[in-house]
């Protein structure tokens, strides 16, 4: 089912379970694929700037989907803490793409992507380009560190009760980048995060998994992408990434905090060019 919404189609998609996941496409189907993945309690909607660049779509199709429990997917009772869970999901999105895609994981969607390759490795992916991202999660992972903006907003953030709960959401989005953006783009974060349930932020969090095998084992060009002024996840997990990934290349951002993204429209979409172009070449 595809329903027209504005300059992008919304999909639906078949994940884990039957759990029914909202896909957002725009560009050409008959070129390569990017697909993108989101983080923490977000949706497709923070990839506007790169459905928005006529270029990206002129060369590419651009899919973002809407983790379980985000956005317009589903809002299942479990599998937020279930490894196969994740992958089962990309790997319905990756279907959905029909071919090898470069896929772009933001914050914990750094973490859904390794979970794809740790459950079923790197056949259906052309290229991967982790963004602040996370690859681990618990106590003590160096691969999930996170910075002061998230240790300062937890447990509030979490929390039902509204009154403690958004301003809690409110500090940590402001601190997502290092300038301020426009106020509409910043409450729009903050109220995707709000649509997301408690009981669903706070099992993202219910997990303990390394990867240092997983991520030795990747096997497909990685482009490690963060901000040097990320004060939502640490950097140094992405350092830890770019060490453990065979040939990872990593692209730091000077000055810029959790979102480039959004911050640097027009040099991150120039970086998913060239691991695009990466990936074409390696696959070709």
């Amino acid at each position: 089912m595809a329903e027209d919404v504005g300059a992008a189609l919304i999909h639906t998609v078949a994940g884990a379970g039957g759990t029914s996941l909202a896909v957002r496409t725009a560009g050409d189907p008959a070129r390569p694929p990017i697909v993108f993945v989101h983080g923490w309690a977000q949706s497709s909607r923070c990839w506007a700037a790169q459905f928005a660049d006529p270029g990206l779509r002129a060369a590419h199709h651009l899919i973002a989907v809407d983790l379980r429990g985000h956005g317009d997917s589903d809002i299942p009772a479990d599998g937020y803490d279930q490894a196969a869970t994740w992958a089962a999901d990309l790997a319905a999105v990756l279907a959905f793409a029909g071919a090898p895609a470069l896929v772009v994981g933001w914050s914990y969607g750094g973490l859904v992507i390794t979970d794809h390759v740790r459950e079923r490795g790197c056949a259906d992916l052309a290229g991967i380009v982790l963004v602040g991202a996370i690859t681990e999660i618990g106590k003590g992972r160096p691969g999930g560190r996170i910075g002061p903006a998230m240790r300062a907003a937890l447990p509030a953030a979490l929390a039902e009760d509204p009154a403690v709960a958004i301003p809690a959401v409110t500090s940590l989005t402001v601190a997502m980048t290092a300038a301020p953006v426009a106020g509409t783009l910043t409450q729009a974060w903050v109220g995707d995060t709000l649509r997301v349930p408690p009981a669903v932020r706070t099992a993202l969090f219910r997990r303990d998994v390394g990867s240092a095998d997983v991520l030795a084992s990747i096997t497909v060009p990685t482009t490690v992408v963060h901000g040097d002024a990320d004060v939502v996840v640490d950097p140094a997990g992405s350092e830890y990434a770019a060490g453990k990934i065979p040939g990872a290349t990593p692209r730091w951002f000077p000055g810029v905090g959790h979102a480039p993204f959004s911050e640097r429209v027009d040099e991150f979409n120039g970086v998913l060019r060239e691991a695009a172009s990466v990936a074409e070449d390696r696959k070709g």
